[in-house]
């Protein structure tokens, strides 16, 4: 049994769902939030309620720490968890840098213990058929990709102080909204080579962006295009993975895709059987945090083989960075970025570092 403490009771709602979900692997025992008031509504019976920090990371009966504050608060949090021996899941973005990334990983080493970033996306049934059916040899190489993250968010979203802003938020729609997709995309297509980019901010009178089109290249050759607004009459993700022999299609589930109904088509109409006969019998599959909080669990038993990586979230934060960089310069941006990269202590403005 893996006793958990959630930091942060906003988004921390919707993680400790899926800790209750797998009450056989995972105990809440405490919420820890300075809005007492808010953290009592989440805990309910059973669950401590605190708003220090300190008396978390001391407590010996606490093994994990769920990082749900915001984006500007999780690194030196994460640094403080590990050090306290605790393991440690975060919400995106997980740091603020490549800097901070390898800093984490060297804090990771050093404790021996498990840091996940958190990506639910890749958990959910329209996921594991397409992991079968790559299984299966029915899916050949990525070809091209285009990823549609079209939300709505008005002024009442940013009525919480720190969305919006650099400081606070530390970047808009492509930093807190695509990024599940995106990390979705190179799960399947792997690392990205080469990013171009535009952002604008047409939605909301706010400092970070809220509008993107990027354009990306994968390491071996392949295209895709993400197009980001927050500014769509409703909220909806559309993902399409075309690969060497096999198409791939999402619904349009926001913010469960994985949970949608896909399509799977066949290039070669003689192969369909082939893939209908996968597609009938697959097991059943956790979605969404349930899912990825059960293959965190096995991760800390040992087995880190389903679960997001720290190497995964690196892979996010970079992509993030190449991202931000194209779009200031003008210019396509050359990946991977290395220690003696423009950007590699982050895309932060100066003045909200």
């Amino acid at each position: 049994m893996i006793h958990v403490a959630i930091i942060g009771a906003g988004i921390g709602a919707e993680h400790l769902k899926g800790y209750r979900a797998l009450p056989d692997r995972f105990m809440v025992t405490t919420i820890c939030d300075l809005d007492i008031d808010r953290a009592l509504a989440l805990a309910g019976d059973g669950i401590g309620v605190t708003k220090d920090l300190g008396v978390v990371l001391a407590d010996p009966a606490v093994d994990l720490i769920d990082i749900c504050l915001p984006p500007h608060l999780h690194f030196d949090t994460a640094l403080s968890a590990l050090r306290a021996g605790k393991h440690v899941v975060c919400e995106k973005p997980m740091v603020r840098s490549l800097a901070e990334v390898d800093q984490v990983a060297n804090a990771v080493a050093r404790s021996g213990k498990v840091f996940s970033p958190v990506f639910q996306y890749r958990y959910g049934p329209a996921t594991a058929a397409l992991d079968a059916l790559i299984e299966a040899g029915l899916v050949g190489k990525p070809q091209v990709a285009s990823i549609e993250t079209h939300w709505n968010r008005g002024a009442d979203y940013y009525t919480v102080p720190w969305r919006g802003t650099w400081a606070g938020e530390s970047g808009g729609a492509i930093l807190g909204h695509a990024i599940h997709a995106h990390d979705l995309l190179c799960r399947y297509f792997g690392p990205v080579a080469a990013v171009s980019a535009l952002t604008a901010t047409r939605i909301n009178p706010i400092e970070t962006e809220d509008c993107a089109a990027i354009s990306m290249q994968f390491e071996d050759g392949a295209l895709a295009t993400s197009s980001v607004t927050l500014g769509a009459a409703n909220d909806t993700t559309r993902l399409r993975f075309v690969f060497e022999n096999l198409t791939a299609t999402s619904g349009d589930l926001p913010y469960t895709p994985a949970e949608g109904s896909w399509t799977f088509t066949a290039r070669d109409p003689a192969a369909q059987a082939a893939v209908d006969e996968v597609l009938a019998t697959l097991p059943d599959a956790k979605p969404g945090f349930q899912g990825y909080l059960d293959a965190v669990a096995d991760a800390i038993a040992g087995n880190p083989n389903r679960a997001v990586s720290l190497e995964d979230g690196r892979r996010s934060i970079e992509l993030v960075t190449a991202i931000y960089a194209a779009a200031r310069s003008g210019e396509r941006i050359a990946l991977p970025l290395g220690p003696n990269t423009a950007n590699y202590s982050g895309w932060l403005p100066k003045s909200a570092v």
